[in-house]
């Protein structure tokens, strides 16, 4: 997993996410157990033959994939520079006879930075020597050596390799070789087709506990799953990889790289048997842009969405179903530009229809830089096309969200409606909760047995929208409530903040307390 996963202690009973990358501070305490011997007299170089009685296609042996790929396979090391501990060690007493001989053995001699290795796996993928790997397989390293498989036509000795690229969106790296005559390479291969469907074998292959080249196979449990990144998009397999895996290829049963094996679920940091590989769909896109750019450079909408849940649907006009990324805030940039607007409901992008956030957001990531995409949007029951043009999220993403300067809002009464005391911002109150200038109602109360109260609203919350258009009094919020309340609408919509944060949620008209919990803090998606 990436740097940012916590390493816990061994007997902690929890499973975590942990990063496969071994380092040398990892100490075997027992041998590997053996592997499965397989009798050369039983084996056919057909891969897929069928064992007798058994489920067409399943394979009679993996023998020849891995002869077949293994050429491709390196493993990595790395080597880091880690300067010298500096204070108390807390090790043994000052004046100790050991003192000098524990900090040696922690500091290097006289204290001096020392060096610190680390190991992973990654695979070729063109015959002039580019690799693929993990991020966090070399992040922070000074020098990189790759050690090819032992096999015809590939450098026996290791090789250095220089850093083209990195992307810590998806944890790939781009490595580079040079060497005098082509290596063999492996390609990838669609991650969204036959070979990488639930159920189907796979192939791992990489470094584990640093023991070197090894095999070994499973199926793909599970597809889709997203750890803690933006763009994650990672296959599931219970093919056994472990720590030094990292980087390594999970192939298909033709030998084309479906996923790079990335992290594991486990109590212990062995595996259990949930690995996660990201898939060949982020990659390929991620390793095209490292090579072309040194860097990655994605499409940008210059949105701020969220999910569309059950309880919205009610509320937004024209819907008929939860589906769509659901628009919450849009600052200066190619949405504006395009005209969305706080509140559209983007249904389909560049043809394809959009589930989630997640999958709009891997779409426009995706995209290239400059492209015009068409784009289908509800806005007030009605669906219309709109063509943006994309940005770049690398550099626009960081300026994407000023706050705006809306002028001083209006100091009307205090009233309560749905289980809420509004009040417009004032500048007493924007001072005691922390609020922009921004124009909207203040949320001084809340009844805890009402919806809003079980649906998270609290006090110092910024209610903005009511019903997709902007409130500043509560006189204008009753009338949405009334509104929607004549048209036969179960909830309504408001547009929430919280500490700068925008987020939509659906809020019952009349007592609807056990709605079930819907927070509204918390950043929504920027796309």
């Amino acid at each position: 997993m990436r740097s940012q996963a916590k390493v816990q202690h061994r007997a902690d009973p929890r499973p975590i996410l942990t990063g496969l990358a071994l380092t040398t501070a990892l100490v075997l305490a027992q041998a590997l157990p053996g592997h499965a011997q397989v009798n050369p007299e039983t084996t056919t170089a057909d891969t897929t033959q069928a064992l007798p009685g058994a489920v067409a296609g399943r394979p009679l042996t993996f023998a020849d994939l891995a002869a077949q790929v293994s050429p491709s396979v390196v493993n990595i090391t790395t080597s880091t520079t880690v300067a010298g501990r500096e204070g108390p060690q807390g090790i043994v007493p000052d004046g100790s006879p050991f003192e000098d001989f524990f900090n040696d053995l922690q500091n290097g001699p006289g204290g001096q930075p020392r060096r610190s290795s680390a190991l992973g796996s990654g695979f070729v993928i063109s015959a002039d020597g580019y690799i693929v790997t993990n991020n966090h397989v070399i992040e922070g390293a000074d020098e990189i050596e790759i050690e090819f498989f032992p096999g015809d036509g590939q450098p026996a000795e290791q090789l250095p390799a220089t850093l083209v690229g990195t992307d810590t969106n998806t944890d790939i790296a781009l490595l580079k070789v040079e060497y005098d005559s082509p290596l063999q390479f492996v390609e990838f291969g669609n991650s969204n087709a036959t070979g990488a469907r639930v159920g189907d074998w796979v192939l791992a292959m990489g470094n584990p506990l640093g023991q070197g080249f090894s095999v070994s196979a499973g199926i793909v449990s599970a597809r889709n799953r997203a750890l803690s990144g933006t763009y994650d998009d990672y296959i599931q397999t219970d093919a056994a990889i472990n720590r030094g895996n990292s980087g390594g290829p999970l192939f298909n049963m033709d030998g084309e790289v479906i996923g790079v094996n990335t992290a594991i679920l486990s109590p212990n940091g062995g595996s259990i048997g949930i690995g996660f590989a990201m898939s060949s769909a982020v990659v390929s896109n991620v390793v095209d842009q490292l090579r072309e750019f040194g860097e990655t450079r994605r499409g940008w909408l210059g949105v701020r969405i969220q999910d569309v849940t059950p309880d919205m649907v009610s509320a937004i006009d024209g819907l008929d179903s939860a589906r769509g990324a659901l628009i919450t805030d849009v600052p200066p940039g190619p949405a504006e530009d395009a005209g969305l607007l706080s509140g559209d409901v983007i249904l389909s992008y560049d043809g394809t229809e959009v589930t989630d956030t997640r999958e709009l957001v891997r779409m426009v990531g995706n995209s290239a830089v400059g492209a015009k995409i068409p784009m289908q949007v509800l806005r007030n029951g009605d669906e219309t096309m709109i063509d943006v043009t994309l940005g770049r999220r690398e550099t626009d993403e960081a300026t994407a969200f000023p706050a705006s300067d809306t002028g001083p809002a209006p100091e009307d009464a205090t009233q309560e409606m749905l289980g809420l005391t509004v009040s417009p911002v004032t500048p007493d109150l924007a001072e005691q909760y922390g609020l922009d200038d921004r124009a909207g109602l203040v949320i001084t109360a809340v009844d805890p047995a009402s919806d809003a109260g079980a649906k998270g609203l609290a006090e110092g919350d910024l209610i903005t929208d009511a019903g997709q258009e902007p409130v500043t009094t509560p006189e204008e919020l009753q009338a949405r409530i009334d509104n929607a309340a004549e048209a036969g609408q179960t909830s309504l919509l408001l547009l929430v903040r919280r500490d700068g944060n925008p987020r939509f949620l659906a809020l019952a008209l009349g007592d609807a307390g056990d709605a079930g919990p819907a927070e509204p803090d918390g950043s929504t998606d920027q796309n």
